[in-house]
C-alpha cells in the first residue's frame, strides 16, 4: 500500500535516483558515435539482457518500440503516444522518442515497420488519474484522456517496462509469450481510473467490445481489426479491411469501486457492456467513434492495482487459459520480469562477444535483441490459432508455434538468414507456418503477412526467397517438398490475382504479377505488369527464381534447377546497355522513357542507381554488363561517395547509397566479388561508427521487422549472406575480438579477430578451421557444420588478398 511518499520510493526504486538505464539524455540529431575505446575484458560474463537499450531506433524513423516483450512473443505492452490526434500516433508503431503523451499502453506491437501508424497496437488501457466525466472516444484532440511524461520517468529493458506520468499515475509491466502482469499505482485519495480502449487499435477497428464482471474483477473483451498500410496512398485502400480479432482477458487483485462504458459520445456510468468500432479513416471520417470501458478504485487506503492478462487471437477463452498457462494467479511483476530477462539471456545467448567497448556492445545486443523479435506467436498454448482463411487451425505435425508478422521485400536480405543461422527450429517452424497459410489462401504466398491477414504490401515473390534460403542454410523441420512444389506452382501458373489491379501500386495482390506475360518477354512489361514498377518487380522475381533454383538443385529436381537458372538472369532484360542502368520496359520493348537514374519510374520506393545493384545472384555478370570489375568497382565507389570524394551513405541522393532502403543494403559487401575486399571493409566499417550508434537515433531509419538490425549484427560479426537460397558467407572485418555463435542443435561458430579495433579494419589474412583461406567468402558447411574463422586485422589495406580470380565470389 502506497501514500503519496511510498509511491515515490516505489518509483525511485523502479527508475532508480539518476536517469534511468535507457539514454535518457541522447541528442536526437544523430546516433552517437563510437569512442575509440580499448577492449572491454570480461565482456563474456554480462549478461546479454543488461546491455540492451529497447529505446534505440525509437528516433529517426527507426519506428521501433520500447514496451515489454518477449522472443517471438505475441504480447508487446508498449505506449501508444499521441500528438494531439486520436485517430493517428506520434510514429509509425505506436511510439516516438520525442512524442511524451500517451493515450494508452496496447498490449501488441510490431518492430520497425513503416506505413504510419504502423500496425497493431490493440487495446490501449490507460491509467487515468480524475474522474471519468464524458466519453473517451469523444476527446478526438487527446486533451483529457492522455497523459504527458518524463523520459527521467521511463524505463525500458527486455520484458519490462515502467513508465511514471506527470498525473501521478504510474505503470510496471512484465511479459510472458501470450500474458503479462502490471502494477499500475495513482496518487492516494485521488480518483483512480484504468480506461479500456477497447476499439482504438493504431489503425482503426471494425467492431470491438469489452465487458466488466465486477462479482469476479474481471474485464474481458475483443477487437476486429487489421488495415495494414490501409492509409497509404499507392494503393492502401484495398488494405482497409479487418483480418483478425484480438481476445483479451484481465483479471484483478481488489475490487472496483465504480465501472462504466462508452460508444462514441455516449457515455454510460454503472454500464458494464459495450461496442463499436472507429471505422479505418483517419482524422474527422474516424475521431469521435468507437467504445471501450473503465474500472474505478479507491486510493485511500491502497493506491497499487495488481493486474494480470492474457490474449488470444482465437477465443476468449484461448485468452484466459493462456492467462493461466503463463502467469500465476499471485505472480509479481519483478518475478515475471526477471524470467522475461531470463529469456531473452538465451536468445541473445546464441551470440557471445568479448571486447569492442560499452556502446559497440550495446549496439550489437540491441541489434540482435531488435532483430529475435520475429517472427511473432499467434498460436494459443494449446496450438490452435486463427488461419488466413479465417477460420480456426492446428498446428501441422512437428510444428512448435505457428508465427506470423512477415515484412518479406524488406526480411529476406539479412533477417531470415540471422534466423536461420542462430535459431534453425524457430525458422522451421516460421517456414511451415508461411506455408500454413499459404494452404489457407487457395496456395499464394502473400509478401507481407500481419497476423492471419495477407496485405500484399511491397514487390516481388520474397517467400521464394526465404524457404530457398531456410533449406541452403540447413532448416528441415518444414514441410520443404510441399513448400517447394507450392512456390513453383505459383511461379509457373498465371492466376487471376496477377491481372488485377487492386491494391497496385504498392499493395498489389497478385504474387507473380501478370505471370503469363512475363514468362513471355522475359521481364514484366511497365504498361501491362499489374505490379509496382516493372524493372522492380523483374529484379525481385530473378533472385526469387535463381534462389528457387538452388532449391531445386539440392532437392534433385533437375527440370526446375535448369528452368529457374534460366529465369535467374532474366535481370539482364531490365539493363539497358545504352544507359548501363536498369530501366523499365514496355510490352513492345521499348525502353520507358523519360529516363534518369535518379528517378522511381519502374521501380518500388527506390531509384535505378539503386535497384541496378540489386544483382546478389550474378555480380560478375552485372560486371560484365557494366564493362568489366575494374568500372563497375568505380561505378560502385561513385555510389558510395560524391564527387568531391566524401562518404554519401544516409540517404537523400537518389544516386548514391541509402542506408535505410532495402534494396541497396547488401551493396557495400559487393566489392568483394569485384576484387576489392578492402574496400568492403572500409565501407561497413563507415556505416556500422556513422551510420548506426546508441541512443534513440541509434538505427538509420524503419528497422523493418528487424532487417537493419540484422545487417548490422552480420557487419559486426565480418560476415554477410552472399545472396538468397545460398548458405555462402561473405567476409569482412569483426568489430569484435572474439564472437562464437551457439546454436542449438549445431556446432559452434567461432570468429577471433585480436587486433580488432577501431583502426585495425583490414583483413590481412584468414584460416578457416586452421587453413589459410585466400578467397573473401566462406561455403556451406561453416553455416552447416560450424567450424572456426581466425582473422589478421592490420591498419592498412591488403589489396593482395582474395583478389585472383578463383578467390572471387562467384
Amino acid at each position: 500500500m502506497n501514500h503519496p511518499q511510498s509511491r515515490r520510493a516505489t518509483l525511485a526504486r523502479r527508475f532508480g535516483t539518476g536517469a534511468v538505464a535507457v539514454a535518457v539524455t541522447t541528442v536526437l540529431a544523430a546516433a552517437a558515435p563510437f569512442p575509440a575505446t580499448a577492449t572491454a575484458p570480461n565482456a563474456v560474463t554480462e549478461r546479454p539482457s543488461t546491455l540492451v537499450d529497447p529505446l534505440i531506433g525509437s528516433a529517426n524513423g527507426g519506428n521501433t518500440f520500447p514496451g515489454a516483450t518477449l522472443p517471438y512473443g505475441m504480447i508487446a505492452w508498449s505506449p501508444t503516444s499521441t500528438k494531439g490526434d486520436q485517430t493517428s500516433t506520434g510514429a509509425a508503431n505506436g511510439y516516438q522518442y520525442d512524442a511524451t503523451r500517451i493515450r494508452g499502453l496496447s498490449l501488441t506491437h510490431v518492430n520497425g515497420a513503416g506505413c504510419n501508424p504502423g500496425a497493431a497496437g490493440d487495446v490501449p488501457i490507460m491509467p487515468f488519474v480524475g474522474d471519468v466525466t464524458s466519453s473517451p472516444s469523444a476527446d478526438t484532440k487527446d486533451a483529457v484522456y492522455a497523459a504527458n511524461f518524463s523520459h527521467a520517468n521511463e524505463k525500458a529493458v527486455p520484458g519490462r517496462y515502467t513508465l511514471g506520468l506527470d498525473s501521478g499515475a504510474s505503470a510496471d509491466l512484465a511479459v510472458g509469450e501470450r500474458a503479462a502482469v502490471a502494477d499500475f499505482g495513482f496518487p492516494a485519495a485521488r480518483p483512480a481510473n484504468l480506461l479500456f480502449r477497447v476499439s482504438n487499435s493504431l489503425n482503426g477497428s471494425e467492431d470491438a467490445h469489452v465487458d466488466i464482471d465486477a462479482a469476479h474483477r474481471k474485464v474481458t473483451g475483443s477487437v476486429l481489426t487489421g488495415a495494414f498500410c490501409g492509409r497509404r496512398a499507392n494503393g492502401g485502400v484495398n488494405n482497409r479491411k479487418s483480418y483478425y480479432r484480438l481476445y483479451f482477458s484481465a483479471s484483478f487483485d481488489r475490487a472496483f469501486s465504480s465501472v462504466g462504458t462508452w460508444h462514441d459520445s455516449q457515455l454510460s456510468p454503472g454500464s458494464t457492456t459495450a461496442s463499436g468500432g472507429e471505422g479505418y479513416a483517419t482524422g474527422s471520417d474516424r475521431a469521435g467513434r468507437g467504445s471501450g470501458g473503465w474500472v474505478g478504485f479507491d486510493t485511500r487506503s491502497d493506491n497499487d492495482v495488481h493486474m494480470r492478462i492474457g490474449i488470444s487471437y482465437v477465443s476468449l477463452a484461448g485468452a484466459e487459459n493462456n492467462l493461466r498457462q503463463e502467469i500465476a494467479p499471485r505472480a509479481r511483476v519483478a518475478d515475471v520480469a526477471e524470467a522475461g530477462a531470463r529469456a531473452w539471456d538465451r536468445e541473445l545467448g546464441s551470440v557471445r562477444v568479448q571486447g569492442g567497448g560499452a556502446d559497440r556492445r550495446t549496439a550489437f545486443y540491441t541489434a540482435l535483441y531488435h532483430a529475435l523479435m520475429q517472427p511473432n506467436l499467434i498460436s494459443d498454448a494449446d496450438g490452435r490459432y486463427w488461419g488466413m482463411d479465417q477460420a480456426v487451425h492446428r498446428l501441422a505435425r512437428g510444428q512448435r508455434a505457428q508465427y506470423s508478422n512477415f515484412s518479406g521485400w524488406d526480411q529476406y536480405r539479412a533477417q531470415i538468414q540471422l534466423l536461420a543461422l542462430l535459431k534453425p527450429r524457430v525458422a522451421g517452424d516460421f517456414a511451415q507456418s508461411l506455408y500454413n497459410f499459404a494452404q489457407q489462401n487457395r496456395g499464394v504466398w502473400d509478401r507481407w503477412v500481419h497476423i492471419s491477414g495477407a496485405t500484399h504490401v511491397m514487390t516481388g515473390d520474397p517467400s521464394a526467397a526465404t524457404l530457398a534460403t531456410f533449406y541452403a542454410m540447413g532448416v528441415r523441420n518444414f514441410d520443404y517438398r510441399g513448400a517447394f512444389d507450392s512456390l513453383v506452382r505459383q511461379a509457373t501458373v498465371p492466376t487471376a490475382d496477377g491481372l488485377s489491379d487492386a491494391g497496385c501500386p504498392g499493395q498489389c495482390e497478385g504474387q507473380r504479377p501478370n505471370l503469363g506475360q512475363y514468362l513471355t518477354s522475359h521481364y514484366a512489361a511497365q504498361d501491362v505488369c499489374h505490379c509496382w514498377g516493372g524493372a522492380a518487380e523483374t529484379l525481385e522475381d530473378a533472385v526469387a527464381d535463381h534462389a528457387l533454383a538452388q532449391w531445386a538443385r539440392m532437392l534433385g529436381r533437375d527440370r526446375e534447377a535448369k528452368e529457374f537458372t534460366e529465369r535467374g538472369a532474366y535481370w539482364r532484360n531490365v539493363f539497358n546497355p545504352g544507359t548501363g542502368y536498369a530501366q523499365a520496359r514496355n510490352l513492345d520493348g521499348g525502353w520507358v522513357t523519360p529516363f534518369s537514374p535518379g528517378s522511381d519510374l519502374g521501380f518500388a520506393q527506390g531509384t535505378s542507381a539503386t535497384y541496378t545493384w540489386m544483382v546478389p545472384q550474378d555480380v560478375q555478370g552485372l560486371a560484365a554488363a557494366m564493362g568489366g570489375r575494374d568500372r563497375a568497382a568505380a561505378r560502385l565507389d561513385g555510389f558510395f561517395h560524391t564527387a568531391d570524394g566524401s562518404w554519401s551513405l544516409r540517404g537523400g541522393d537518389p544516386l548514391r547509397y541509402d542506408a535505410t532502403n532495402e534494396p541497396g543494403i547488401h551493396a557495400p559487401w559487393l566489392y568483394n566479388a569485384l576484387g576489392r575486399p578492402w574496400k568492403t571493409q572500409e565501407t561497413v566499417r563507415r556505416i556500422l561508427n556513422t551510420v548506426y550508434g546508441t541512443g534513440p537515433s541509434g538505427l538509420p531509419g524503419n528497422d523493418d521487422l528487424g532487417t537493419m538490425s540484422a545487417w548490422y549484427v552480420f557487419s559486426a560479426l565480418g560476415i554477410y549472406p552472399q545472396s538468397p537460397g545460398s548458405a555462402n558467407l561473405l567476409l569482412g572485418a569483426p568489430v569484435f575480438p572474439k564472437a562464437v555463435l551457439h546454436r542449438t542443435g549445431r556446432a559452434d561458430i567461432v570468429i577471433t579477430a585480436p587486433a580488432a579495433d577501431d583502426t585495425h579494419i583490414y583483413v590481412d589474412g584468414v584460416r578457416q578451421n586452421g587453413r589459410g583461406l585466400s578467397r573473401s567468402w566462406a561455403g556451406p558447411s561453416l553455416v552447416g557444420s560450424g567450424g572456426r574463422l581466425d582473422l589478421r586485422l592490420a591498419t592498412t589495406p591488403n589489396t593482395r588478398w582474395a583478389t585472383g580470380e578463383s578467390d572471387l565470389p562467384k
